[in-house]
């Protein structure tokens, strides 16, 4: 069985290497709307066919999260008001790096405390899990998962805006809720369902 996932890893690598010799090119990028925390962009581009067209791009900086694992194996996880949505939703602990280029394992690292007040000793601590891609269509938005173990006791340091409960979960009730739809957030679903293969191969 591993082999043939290796076969089919040199296949998708081939395959994205034909893809990216296809001649589409990025004509001008205009910025269209500046925000917060992310920069929407007109795309003008040309495809293989010669043909103009206009895409939207949405920049984005990057973030981290954490999956935060207490010593009886359950996960912290945050619930939260998300305006997008109007509802709030349960999640694991993320935010977005403080800087361009910052490491995204700092940015883990400072999260997890910020929202859980609880802490590992050091960034070092953090296990790197997957890295995600939320959405390729139009943004370049990249989160790096981490796993916490050996947690610390500290406290909560929220922004303003910010209204956090956490809550533990067992992995086994929070993947029932994946495939419900109770948990539908992106990296939530992504850094579950690692973590919960993960423990399968271990």
């Amino acid at each position: 069985m591993l082999i043939c996932f290796e076969l089919h890893l040199e296949f998708e690598s081939k395959k994205t290497v034909e893809m990216a010799m296809k001649s589409i090119k990025r004509i001008k990028r205009e910025l269209a709307y500046k925000g917060t925390i992310l920069n929407v962009y007109k795309d003008y581009m040309e495809t293989e066919n010669d043909k103009e067209v206009v895409w939207d791009f949405i920049h984005h900086d990057g973030a981290a999260a954490v999956i935060p694992v207490r010593e009886d194996g359950k996960i912290l996880m945050v619930r939260q008001y998300r305006n997008a949505l109007d509802r709030f939703t349960l999640e694991i602990p993320a935010g977005k790096v403080d800087s361009p280029g910052e490491d995204k394992r700092l940015c883990a690292f400072r999260e997890l405390e910020e929202e859980t007040g609880y802490k590992v000793s050091s960034p070092d601590d953090l296990e790197y899990l997957i890295t995600v891609d939320t959405t390729v269509a139009f943004c370049n938005e990249e989160i790096e998962i981490y796993i916490a173990r050996n947690l610390k006791v500290s406290k909560q340091n929220l922004d303003e805006d910010e209204d956090i409960e956490i809550e533990p979960w067992a992995l086994e009730d929070l993947m029932k809720m994946v495939y419900t739809g109770v948990i539908k957030d992106g990296k939530t679903v992504a850094a579950l369902s690692a973590y919960a293969y993960k423990n399968l191969t271990i």
